[in-house]
């Protein structure tokens, strides 16, 4: 009997969408959003499922990437991150000034 080995292609590279961060095959929704959602937020897969409008397999696979892929990806979400801090400290889209000087 031979071994056939399946694999589910829902997870895409592509350096003209999100500077070809990895995303969930046919959106703009990168693996990290998912990841944030499902560590950061505590939400469920069901729950980002229906929040970002994907299939329960577009979730699954976007988590499997992750954790085949831990690194980058925290990387990512780490880089993202510092940059909304630096965004915030230098209050990038405010309208309002500072009420601390």
């Amino acid at each position: 009997m031979q071994q056939t080995i399946q694999s589910i292609n829902l997870i895409s590279t592509d350096p003209g969408v999100r500077n070809g961060r990895p995303c969930i095959v046919g959106t703009s929704i990168e693996v990290a959003v998912v990841v944030t959602a499902k560590i950061v937020h505590g939400m469920e897969p069901d729950e980002i499922a229906a929040d970002y409008d994907l299939s329960l397999a577009q979730v699954y696979a976007a988590l499997a990437y992750y954790y085949d892929n831990k690194p980058a990806i925290d990387a990512t979400i780490e880089d993202q991150r510092q940059l909304a801090l630096r965004m915030k400290e230098a209050r990038v889209g405010s309208r309002h000034p500072s009420l601390f000087g």
